[in-house]
């Protein structure tokens, strides 16, 4: 009761609608994150903390052609009242860390490579080839998820303090456990920051970071999701002037100044900032790889909520639950939740429009 009172009260802020629009946010494609089971056994033997819940360390990786294939025929197969098939907006990244040049420079300089570059050392050359095929049928529509889903500063302190943990994940090829850190910052956080100074360098990993993606996928990403959600919103300048015209924020934002202070900002759906840009925020969650819940009845109560408030219903939803290469049962099992999620949602509102965030926040502008 309490949890469904919150979420009501939460969706009462902000651009409301009488239309009935999906949208599905997906965060993590492109970035690397377990490389085997092997790895991941390695490292929990030497008693690095790998996460609670370890869902992410034993499902998550880079995305096989299977896997697309897998969740693009799902998406292709519901279809909204104008025809149209459901959609991904893929939050992406655009590169991951150059280990090995890395460590070349004995840990005093940082280095990354595109994360196609990635996918090719992964052996899943073929892999890339898919993500046009679903841009070209407008089914997986990549944004900008950041450069690397990683604090760049705080992970290199760590390596040049040759911090043991970090050290041994490094070796490897790992950065994505629970990391002890003198001000809090996971080097999941990209855009944590550990000092007021990293500003800097975040401002130019996003400048870089959109113009790698508009090299990779051939286009200017619009839609702009920070990582794990701690962010500066003086970085949001930046983002505007290299094409970013829609920010995805927490409704109650966690905005951090460095060295362990932060002040909270609250957001709603549409709201503008100084730079003209809208905010986007998420109101439903799908997280089958996620034990211990009907996560098709919650999403399905999520949405809910959020069109009895003339709130279009934007789904949070991880590459986790689609990936198969580490734990193939949870991309079956993720494949077939999304597909019964998707067909009771037609079932039940069959007046439903399925859309891109980007597609929703060029609504919202009008």
């Amino acid at each position: 009761m309490i949890r469904n009172a919150v979420k009501k009260l939460s969706n009462i802020p902000g651009w409301r609608t009488k239309r009935k629009i999906i949208v599905i946010e997906s965060d993590d494609w492109g970035s690397i994150r377990m490389p085997s089971l092997n790895v991941y056994n390695t490292l929990l033997k030497k008693g690095i903390d790998l996460g609670d819940p370890k869902r992410y360390n034993t499902k998550d990786n880079m995305a096989s052609k299977s896997d697309l294939e897998g969740l693009f025929d799902v998406l292709l197969s519901v279809k909204d009242r104008e025809g149209n098939s459901s959609k991904f907006t893929a939050v992406s990244l655009v590169a991951n860390p150059d280990f090995q040049k890395i460590k070349e420079s004995q840990f005093q300089n940082y280095y990354f490579e595109p994360f196609t570059t990635t996918l090719n050392r992964y052996g899943y050359e073929d892999s890339f080839p898919i993500w046009k095929k679903g841009l070209d049928e407008n089914i997986f529509i990549p944004e900008f998820h950041g450069r690397e889903h990683l604090n760049v500063m705080a992970w290199m302190r760590a390596l040049q303090a040759n911090d043991k943990s970090t050290m041994m994940a490094f070796d490897q090829g790992v950065w994505g456990f629970k990391n002890q850190n003198k001000f809090g910052v996971s080097y999941q956080a990209a855009f944590d920051l550990e000092y007021y100074s990293d500003l800097k360098v975040q401002t130019e990993i996003i400048e870089s970071g959109l113009n790698i993606f508009e090299q990779i996928h051939g286009y200017k990403a619009t839609f702009f999701v920070p990582p794990n959600g701690p962010f500066n919103n003086g970085l949001e300048e930046i983002a505007a002037n290299n094409g970013i015209k829609f920010m995805s924020a927490s409704k109650i934002q966690k905005e951090v100044l460095g060295e362990g202070k932060f002040k909270k900002v609250f957001h709603y759906l549409g709201q503008k900032n100084k730079y003209n840009q809208k905010y986007i925020t998420r109101n439903c969650f799908f997280e089958p790889s996620s034990e211990g819940k009907d996560w098709v009845d919650s999403c399905l109560k999520d949405i809910d909520i959020a069109f009895r408030w003339k709130k279009p219903a934007i789904i949070s939803s991880h590459r986790v639950n689609y990936i198969g290469s580490l734990n193939e049962e949870n991309r079956s099992h993720g494949l077939r939740q999304l597909g019964k999620l998707l067909n009771k949602i037609i079932e039940k509102w069959p007046d439903v429009e399925f859309m891109t965030s980007s597609e929703l926040g060029e609504l919202i502008s009008k």
